[in-house]
């Protein structure tokens, strides 16, 4: 007499995982929170880029990253941050900067709530990496370290800070010109692959000599096209390709802040 084999009973759908900080619940929050979870917290800015990139540039770059990075690690993206401190391009139309301190302040804030909340594997991501702008991410990372420095081990956080671009330029010399910049040719491919259809024009090459050292009123003067780069080799393909690259970087740094 043959034995039949029975089938498991269905379990049904699985449940899926969120990616999004802020889609969980109360309880899949706390849940979350005992399993050393990292969080990610994209920053951007509202800036310009040229006549062809929008004002979100700097934000659609690590939103999608860390995204990308939460599919392959299982972390958590917090709401993003789209503004930032941007004092070399605040005199061009449509950019919209903050205050170091409000940035500043606002991390601080934001670093101190997760932790409050036992998320300690916090990964702050750029897209923005002017000077100033990390800076004011940096001292407050810094600043909240210090003020858990006393805790136990358990309790200690970890915080990296870094922009996509400390990758992203790694592709300079070999793939891309060493005077590539601010909406040359990788930004505009890495826009171009994550979103194109918010390019606006093909754009024009420029390649500004900006003073050394020199504090100027109005930096803009040295670069009017708001452009440091070549956006008119650039291609999906190539961004694709960079965008590859900087996931790949980052989730590196994400399985590090798990242990």
């Amino acid at each position: 007499m043959s034995r039949t084999r029975t089938k498991p009973a269905d379990s049904g759908p699985k449940k899926k995982e969120h990616l999004w900080f802020d889609e969980l619940s109360m309880k899949e929050a706390e849940n979350r929170a005992r399993t050393r979870n990292v969080v990610i917290i994209p920053v951007g800015s509202v800036e310009e880029h040229g006549d062809h990139l929008p004002l979100c540039t700097d934000s659609l770059q690590p939103e999608y990253v860390a995204l990308e990075v939460a599919k392959q690690t299982n972390c958590l993206v917090a709401p993003p941050l789209r503004y930032g401190v941007c004092n070399s391009t605040r005199g061009f139309p449509g950019t919209i900067s903050i205050t170091f301190e409000s940035l500043h302040s606002m991390m601080r804030d934001i670093l101190e709530e997760l932790i409050r909340n036992h998320f300690t594997r916090i990964l702050v991501l750029s897209g923005h990496a002017g000077q100033s702008h990390m800076a004011a991410l940096r001292l407050a990372a810094q600043q909240t370290i210090w003020h858990h420095e006393k805790e136990g081990p358990e309790n200690k956080p970890r915080i990296m800070v870094c922009s996509d671009y400390d990758f992203a330029y790694e592709l300079k010399g070999k793939h891309f010109s060493e005077n590539d910049g601010h909406a040359g040719t990788i930004e505009t491919s890495r826009v171009m692959a994550i979103k194109p259809g918010l390019i606006k024009a093909k754009g024009k090459k420029s390649f500004p000599e900006i003073p050394r050292f020199e504090i100027v009123a109005y930096p803009e003067r040295y670069f009017p096209t708001g452009v440091m780069g070549d956006p008119t080799v650039a291609s999906a393909e190539k961004g694709r390709m960079i965008n590859k690259y900087v996931v790949k970087e980052v989730a590196k740094l994400v399985e590090e802040l798990k242990h």
